[in-house]
């Protein structure tokens, strides 16, 4: 896999590294995980909503959703949205709308993301979010007893939530680590590499410090040459670090002793070690470098990416998951995608002709053949049929329920556009780094405008 390029970023003008550690420097079983947390999230919707015990035969279906869609808690959809906002495909339930209903609904419609009906399915972490409250909504369509759609939303979040904090989730993973957590050596060479170049290496993670070990002992340590531990690699690890209020509020730094996890209050310089907490104005400046000197690679579009760019100026890396699996269905359907540009090009010089044969009768006033008209329309039809023929082709290669991940019809998928817009580099995985040096100046490609597509 390749690091894909938005903006200029001089890895040798780079002073300090972070990373969100969850889905970036541990890789996670996500189907697995997904499946797990919808299963104990059913159980707490169940136990501590009072919803129908019916609800906890339903079955987790991991192709459901993907990552970027939203939730429009008002009316019961999922939607993928286009990066201008509009809405090219919406499901109720489990069942697509029917285009009629959905322009009838959304047509007029910009979807906001401040909008607190619209609720985004970011990361690798909300597939079962979504998967839940499809599935729902669908029982609620078919009679059974539950609560409105804004209700049904926000006790699926609250009920992931809780299993993230309450230890329902994490104590499975540490009892069958294997399970759920993918090693991957290449990721512990880049680390290496990183630190021989003299980069600080710093953690940054919402997870608390317990978890935050038990996962690096394991995701790291057996693959390190260079070092003993994983702690000799990071400067600073800050655990529970609550972003994106890391990067928007001001929080106070607490020292964890890692031999026995105790916690106390510090006030001095964060220097090397493990804290939990505060917030990245204190921690910048106690390192004492420029915002563009510190680049932070996480999974989370908005925690990790976006909220950086309005508060801070670090350079940022996204972390993808999906993208592996995207990029090598776009190679594999090459030649399908290939046949339907060149199908578009003849559709587009008939649909001239015809309409250079409209410019004469009406403002010539020239006589014009039915025949070739009808012989016109005739070969566009026929490239039509060729053309939806080969669309269906070409979903066959990515998500069967929403096709793309970076995409909405032709256009720009929502996700798409804030990759493009807030992460100056983006990749599948850390290890993708390893391709390339420390010094590497990475360049975006010259990004076409319609008005230069000229020949």
């Amino acid at each position: 896999m390749s690091v894909y390029v938005n903006r200029i970023l001089n890895l040798k003008k780079i002073k300090a590294i972070g990373f969100d550690m969850d889905y970036t420097l541990v890789r996670y079983n996500t189907e697995e995980f997904e499946r797990l947390t919808h299963q104990k999230s059913l159980a707490k919707l169940i136990e501590l909503k009072n919803y129908p015990k019916e609800i906890g035969l339903l079955s987790f279906e991991f192709n459901r959703v993907i990552q970027g869609l939203v939730i429009d808690k008002k009316k019961g959809h999922l939607l993928k949205v286009s990066r201008f906002g509009k809405v090219k495909h919406a499901v109720f339930g489990e069942e697509p709308l029917a285009y009629k209903e959905q322009d009838r609904i959304y047509r007029n419609r910009v979807i906001d993301l401040n909008d607190t009906n619209i609720q985004s399915l970011d990361t690798s972490f909300s597939i079962s979010n979504g998967v839940l409250f499809g599935q729902l909504v669908e029982l609620k369509k078919k009679g059974l007893a539950l609560p409105d759609f804004e209700t049904i939303a926000t006790d699926i979040r609250e009920a992931i939530d809780l299993c993230h904090a309450d230890g329902t989730l994490k104590d499975i993973v540490r009892d069958d680590v294997k399970r759920f957590i993918v090693q991957d050596a290449d990721i512990v060479r880049v680390l290496e590499r990183l630190k021989d170049y003299d980069k600080k290496l710093l953690v940054i993670t919402n997870s608390d410090w317990s978890y935050c070990k038990l996962l690096l002992d394991y995701a790291i340590n057996p693959f390190l040459k260079e070092h003993k531990d994983w702690s000799e690699l990071f400067d600073i690890t800050i655990t529970l670090a609550s972003k994106p209020r890391f990067f928007t509020g001001r929080q106070a730094f607490l020292a964890i002793d890692p031999a026995t996890g105790l916690m106390s209050n510090t006030f001095g310089k964060i220097e090397n070690g493990i804290y939990q907490g505060g917030w990245a104005g204190k921690l910048q400046d106690d390192l004492g470098f420029d915002g563009d000197e510190i680049l932070y690679l996480g999974d989370h579009i908005y925690g990790d990416v976006v909220s950086i760019k309005k508060t801070f100026n670090w350079r940022t890396a996204l972390v993808l998951e999906p993208l592996e699996e995207e990029v090598a269905a776009v190679k594999a359907s090459l030649p399908v995608q290939s046949r339907i540009d060149e199908l578009m090009i003849k559709k587009e010089a008939l649909e001239t002709k015809l309409n250079n044969m409209d410019l004469k009768r009406k403002e010539e006033k020239q006589e014009v053949d039915r025949k070739d008209i009808n012989k016109l329309f005739a070969e566009i039809e026929k490239i039509n049929e060729e053309i939806s023929s080969l669309l269906e082709d070409y979903r066959k290669f990515f998500n069967p329920n929403w096709g793309e991940l970076m995409r909405a019809g032709q256009e720009e998928s929502r996700m798409a556009d804030q990759v493009e817009k807030y992460a100056c580099i983006y990749m599948a995985k850390v290890s993708d780094l390893l391709a390339h040096s420390p010094k590497t100046y990475f360049r975006p490609a010259k990004r076409v405008l319609p008005h230069e597509l000229v020949e």
